[in-house]
């Protein structure tokens, strides 16, 4: 066998030194997956029979979906040329990255962040640049507009967080656009978006038609728990749209994965799923009030998830975190729950099933206690 590490043929070394993407693992023994945001509901009211339903599968997806992209588009109140589909929202950020920016160009995010954004400049040689989070482990914009400099090609903001939590409000939203050149390309990748209870918080819909400059991502992937199935969409100018789907990988989305997306949108299943977002919201602030009666200093979390911060970080005061992002993950694993690790920072854990509420609780106050 040969060393996975030392490939046979010449590869780009920026490639090479960038880490792949980590999926979330799952457990191996009895507990919970508490390490990709997922949805822990079965599928929608419809969804399942719309799969079921769909057996031409030796067929492509209609061309262009016209019918799911007007129903999004209904939403943001633009035409069916505003909105772009692909397989996750995560294919549209790669999409929008290689096409702003050239070799030597820059584009610009918070960290940590989405632990895909760094690797999203890879195909075309652009330069990932992180800024570093501010106090309760939120976007520093003051930072970020002091970074942008002439090779800045895109700003990507996400809110809610992941993996910390906090939302970005309007007003400083607002302020940050203002300093950003008209002709910068800035994302709002929107993936929580459904779990968001800040009355504050920026809403792309409302702020769309605001800057021709901004493009909206959100997903079917974690409130409407379609994850498997990856379709995700974005909203924006038809031209910075066009250009996205220039360099997409051709038919990404799946006539089962449009079957599911459009079955999620009918009104029975939209009246669950705000049912099932509740439900999620109530156990995630069941686990902020548990960690922060625990002593820790746990940020905003307007996610599907919580961030626990290690001590010392930029969510952590003193040493109101814990000690050690290992330790802590390998007290999880021990317990067949597992949650996703951020070495120097602090540890995310998703919000799953009623029953993984006190299992984790346990598992942090057996920690704390050592």
């Amino acid at each position: 066998m040969s060393d996975p590490a030392v490939p046979p043929v010449r590869l780009r070394a920026d490639v090479l030194a960038v880490p792949a993407y980590r999926q979330g693992q799952a457990p191996t023994k009895p507990g919970f997956k508490l390490s990709s945001n997922e949805n822990p509901f079965a599928p929608l009211p419809g969804v399942l029979e719309a799969i079921a339903g769909r057996g031409e599968v030796n067929r492509y997806a209609a061309a262009a979906m016209p019918e799911l992209r007007a129903g999004i588009a209904g939403e943001f109140g633009v035409t069916l040329d505003h909105v772009h589909l692909a397989a996750g929202s995560v294919a549209i950020l790669f999409q929008l990255v290689h096409a702003a920016a050239a070799a030597g160009d820059e584009y610009l995010h918070a960290w940590p962040s989405f632990e895909a954004y760094p690797s999203l400049g890879l195909a075309s040689g652009a330069v990932s640049v992180g800024v570093p989070l501010a106090a309760g482990a939120r976007h520093d914009f003051d930072a970020m507009a002091d970074a942008i400099t002439e090779r800045t090609r895109v700003i990507l903001l996400c809110t809610p967080n992941n993996p910390t939590g906090p939302v970005i409000r309007a007003d400083e939203f607002a302020r940050f656009m203002a300093r950003v050149p008209a002709d910068t390309l800035v994302v709002l990748d929107e993936a929580y978006r459904e779990f968001v209870t800040d009355p504050e918080a920026v809403r792309g819909e409302r702020v769309l038609r605001d800057h021709p400059n901004l493009v909206v991502l959100r997903t079917f992937s974690k409130a409407y728990g379609l994850a498997g199935l990856r379709i995700g969409y974005g909203v924006g100018d038809p031209a910075i749209l066009a250009a996205a789907a220039s360099v997409a990988i051709p038919l990404g989305v799946t006539g089962i994965a449009e079957s599911a997306a459009l079955a999620s949108l009918e009104p029975a299943a939209r009246a669950a799923l705000g049912e099932r977002v509740a439900a999620i919201v109530e156990r995630r602030e069941a686990l902020v009030a548990g960690l922060r009666a625990l002593g820790l200093e746990i940020p905003e979390a307007q996610g599907n998830f919580v961030w626990i911060p290690e001590a010392g970080s930029a969510a952590a005061s003193g040493t109101d975190g814990i000690s050690s992002v290992a330790a802590l993950a390998a007290d999880f694993a021990e317990a067949g729950t597992l949650v996703r690790p951020f070495p120097g920072a602090g540890v995310r854990v998703s919000v799953g099933e009623a029953e993984s509420v006190p299992a984790v609780l346990a598992i942090v106050r057996g920690h704390l206690a050592r």
